[in-house]
């Protein structure tokens, strides 16, 4: 003889099988909404600092002034500049004019005139560094925060902008990591081997 199931036996899993499939679909549809999302033109500026980010710091750099080779560069990073200040950066000579260029892949966090940099570009890199050019004449055409740029991607024009003002027309261009200012030159200096 057998006994009737219990109430614990005679359970009905359907109403929370049909709740798990549900929360599955959802899930599956929003994840699929958040990679469609993810890959139109209006995520390109969160999307490229979340791959700066995960980048390693450059280990040779292209000079950013078109033209100009680094063994022309003369390295001048920390040579005291007045009372309490050194140099944080190196000053790449050439005529006013000059296309300065991107040295990396990055996104313009600042285009701005003031200060001893005058007209300026600011543009965080991989590693989020931070890639500092100066002393700009002008700045290249529609140039705002927010434009990515890539490597070789114009910037502006040499010139004597700032504390620069009546010096030969020259851009000065720094690099700020965690620690802050480091000398570029070494970076400038192998991107002439790399390219060999």
């Amino acid at each position: 003889m057998t006994t009737p199931p219990t109430e614990a036996q005679a359970r009905d899993y359907a109403p929370a099988a049909r709740r798990l499939i549900k929360t599955l679909v959802l899930l599956a549809a929003l994840a699929a909404f958040a990679y469609w999302s993810w890959q139109q033109p209006f995520m390109a500026k969160p999307r490229a600092l979340w791959e700066l980010s995960r980048m390693p710091p450059p280990s040779a750099l292209p000079v950013p002034v078109r033209g100009v080779v680094a063994s022309r560069i003369a390295d001048t990073f920390g040579a005291p500049r007045g009372t309490g200040r050194t140099h944080a950066g190196v000053d790449i000579f050439a005529r006013r004019g000059t296309l300065i260029l991107s040295t990396t892949r990055g996104v313009v966090i600042s285009v701005r005139d003031g200060g001893l940099g005058g007209k300026q570009v600011w543009v965080l890199g991989p590693a989020r560094e931070r890639h500092y050019y100066a002393h700009l004449d002008d700045w290249a055409q529609g140039l705002a925060a927010g434009k990515i740029v890539l490597p070789g991607d114009a910037l502006g024009i040499v010139g004597d902008s700032g504390n620069a003002r009546g010096t030969p027309p020259h851009l000065h261009y720094g690099i700020y990591g965690s620690d802050g200012a480091y000398d570029p030159l070494p970076l400038l200096r192998a991107g002439v081997t790399a390219k060999d």
